[in-house]
């Protein structure tokens, strides 16, 4: 029912304040309005949408409103401008509980807007909300079969989304939707658009529904075109089981052979051609399947169909009787679909012959097998059931097994039943000189976060800590240069006018890679922790050690950043700045009082971390600063071993010259204890047994020479004397080549030219 558009100036006046208490929820002075107003208020609109006091408290939700406005007399069937109803409002904006409300008002779920869309239209989106508005409109008898003016069923339309709205179509189907319903425009029916998006439990509710299975669009293509262009097997199966005709060809000449090949669906290409599709039938552009798949590099569907070709020239050309007929495909397919119920339906006619039995049945009857099948709607005649009993029944005892008859292989090749699509089985492996030996068990090292439960939160309830506000420069580049903003405050008034940007977070410690310390600057004056850790337990200063960043390592110690400070494997700041190699920040560490012998979890010393970066100039500021020579790690490897192991001659005497500085042994002598293990007297070195003493230098001599790196630094350093491998043949085959290493003689002019430049 359109609605009543306001006129003239007062009716206007009165729908616009109307509308706004409908909003406000006012309900007192919508009742004044009705009794005082211009006749008939409250079913008037206003003029530019056609938007009534029912349409605005629908849209906005509010139910109370809705059951008011109905008591105070409005219609419930009033249409805007574009023919809408309230209901219809409701539903594009997934309100079920206003659907619910109008239906039982007695509103028309059956009205249609000026494009002869229903309220199921607006009902298809891919929310909860829009399925109950569905579900609600159906209840309350909404036409199911409508077709909008352009001739598209809303069935239809629900299947072009069945991706997403797939439920829906099956509910549209269950209060009796038509599945042979058309779109005008295309030809294509609710089963093409379901195999068009691999919709199975669709498709198959559509085809148990009787929905016509060879239909054809205006392109003259079929179902099974929609699902070989998407490569969905178990679609094509589906069709194949209530027989559909797979070698259909569309107006350019394509079979659903030629689009499984050009998607590349090997799996595809041979169940089509298996099925009758013709593999050597060329389309428009005088392509066949193979060809297609061969120009775009499809070689696992190109060898599928290379072997079809071969058996279709056999079988159809050549003449020879195919032992896996189509027919027998089609039955195999259909029993493979309808196993579950077949089985029921043979324990029930067995068990009207055997009562006392309440087992599965496995083995049954030829007058059970028959009569079932032929009740079931099998898609073969009563003689080609013979034939497939004669196949089960070898030993003529008139009995056959249902389990045997599902899989098919009495009466079909291994390679052409339902089974071989499946995933295929690992052969397990044989014993003997193929056998594969096993490898050592590795156990997965996970990378170690920091718990939930552990990351600090803010109190607002906004992103953890360490994720920063990131600061925004307030000036308008519009009006001042971005490369010589103002410096004044007084010049640059932008942030009198411009609107506040929104907060951007950032992780704090991608700012310290990038030296924002702008940021940086901001957070810590928003009470965030210098020494605030991120998921994987590092702290800003330990980024900006790692990263190289100078400035960054100065501003974070000058706010207070622990020096000492360690990560999940216990490394601090000085670790990641030795690993790194950065001299200027390890020397601003050390003045800061960094622990110089840290452990980490491995043992590891921030020496050791400054050998294996193999920076000299870090090695030798920490062994000026103090650090121990003496540590060992978990391997029980010292400094001098780890040098050697990396073989840089020039780390290696910095560790031996420390080590044999006298002056080394009493600054690192532990008070308290005797000297006696430092340096020991001849009745001790006469007294020792040789077990205590050979070992350290024969470790070290072996380490030395056993290392190819270290050999490497010695020949590159001319330690040792290079080995000439230059070939020098018994042998001169031809005359000598004379030596043409003499100085160019230069013509006059050339000379002349050479002089001018020399002299310029």
């Amino acid at each position: 029912m359109q609605g009543l558009v306001a006129e003239g100036r007062l009716e206007l006046m009165q729908v616009y304040k109307l509308l706004q208490y409908v909003r406000h929820g006012n309900k007192a002075q919508i009742e004044k309005m009705v009794q005082l107003g211009v006749p008939n208020l409250i079913n008037l609109s206003e003029p530019q949408e056609g938007l009534s006091s029912l349409h605005q408290a629908a849209e906005a939700n509010d139910g109370s409103m809705i059951s008011f406005l109905l008591a105070q007399g409005t219609l419930p069937d009033l249409q805007d401008k574009a023919g809408c109803t309230a209901a219809m409002r409701a539903a594009k904006l997934g309100h079920y509980g206003i659907i619910e409300l109008l239906g039982s008002e007695g509103a028309d779920m059956k009205a249609v807007d000026l494009e002869g869309r229903g309220v199921l239209f607006y009902c298809i989106y891919p929310t909860e909300e829009h399925l109950y508005c569905l579900e609600a409109a159906l209840k309350n008898g909404a036409d199911v079969n409508n077709i909008s003016h352009k001739g598209k069923p809303v069935l239809v339309l629900a299947c072009e989304n069945a991706e997403e709205c797939e439920e829906m179509c099956i509910d549209l189907l269950d209060k009796g939707a038509d599945p042979d319903n058309t779109d005008e425009e295309t030809g294509r029916t609710a089963l093409m658009e379901a195999a068009r998006v691999g919709a199975m439990t669709l498709t198959r509710a559509i085809l148990q529904d009787y929905g016509k299975v060879n239909d054809i669009d205006n392109n003259k293509c079929h179902a099974a075109h929609f699902a070989a262009e998407g490569g969905f097997l178990e679609v094509i199966q589906l069709l194949s089981a209530y027989s559909a005709d797979l070698g259909m060809v569309s107006a350019d000449g394509n079979t659903p052979l030629h689009l499984a090949a050009t998607g590349g669906f090997a799996d595809c290409c041979r169940f089509l051609a298996q099925r009758g599709c013709n593999p050597k039938l060329k389309n428009e552009q005088g392509l066949i399947a193979r060809l297609i798949a061969k120009n775009l590099g499809q070689k696992a569907a190109m060898k599928e169909l290379k072997k079809a070709e071969t058996l279709y020239g056999k079988y159809f050309e050549a003449g020879e009787t195919n032992p896996n007929e189509l027919w027998a495909l089609t039955l195999h397919d259909w029993s493979y679909e309808h196993e579950e119920s077949l089985r029921s339906s043979f324990d029930m006619e067995e068990d009207q012959d055997d009562e006392e039995s309440h087992d599965p049945v496995e083995v049954i009857s030829k007058s059970t097998f028959l009569s079932v099948m032929m009740d079931s709607g099998a898609p073969v005649d009563a003689e080609k059931l013979n034939k497939i009993f004669a196949a089960h029944d070898k030993k003529r005892l008139g009995k056959i097994n249902i389990t045997d008859f599902f899989k098919g292989l009495e009466y079909l090749q291994k390679a052409f039943v339902n089974m071989s699509y499946g995933p295929k089985k690992k052969k397990a492996g044989k014993g003997g000189k193929g056998k594969k030996k096993k490898g050592k068990f590795v156990l997965p090292f996970p990378i170690c976060t920091l718990p939930p439960d552990l990351v600090q939160r803010r109190s607002d309830g906004g992103p953890p800590q360490f994720m920063i506000e990131r600061y925004h420069h307030f000036t308008d580049t519009n009006r001042f240069s971005r490369d010589c903003p103002p410096a004044h405050p007084i010049v640059d008034d932008s942030a009198w006018y411009m609107k506040e940007p929104e907060k951007a977070y950032v992780n704090i410690n991608h700012c310290v890679k990038r030296g924002d310390l702008e940021s940086l600057s901001l957070a810590l004056s928003q009470s965030v922790p210098v020494d605030i850790k991120d998921r994987f337990y590092k702290t800003p200063l330990m980024t900006a050690c790692s990263s190289g960043n100078y400035q960054v390592v100065k501003f974070l110690i000058g706010q207070g950043a622990d020096v000492n400070a360690c990560d999940q494997f216990k490394w601090t700041p000085l670790h990641h700045a030795c690993h790194a190699g950065q001299v200027n920040i390890i020397s601003l560490l050390v003045r800061s009082r960094a622990d110089l012998d840290a452990v980490a979890m491995n043992g590891t010393t921030p020496l050791m971390r400054a050998i294996e970066s193999c920076r000299p100039a870090c090695v030798e500021h920490l062994l000026v600063a103090g650090a121990n020579v003496d540590a060992e790690n978990n391997k029980q490897q010292t400094c001098l071993d780890i040098a050697r192991a990396y073989g840089d001659l020039r780390i290696v005497c910095l560790i031996e010259a420390k080590l044999d500085d006298p002056d080394y042994v009493k600054e690192d002598k532990p008070q308290g204890k005797p000297a006696a293990p430092q340096a020991r007297s001849s009745k001790d070195e006469a007294s020792a047994s040789p077990l205590s003493l050979t070992p350290e230098p024969v470790v070290k001599k072996l380490s030395q020479k056993d290392s190819v790196v270290f050999q490497n630094a010695r020949i590159a350093s001319g330690a040792v004397h290079r080995l000439n491998i230059t070939y020098v043949p018994k042998k001169m085959w031809g005359p000598p080549v004379p030596k043409r290493e003499g100085q160019r003689e230069l013509l006059p002019g050339q000379a002349d030219l050479e002089e001018a430049s020399t002299s310029l």
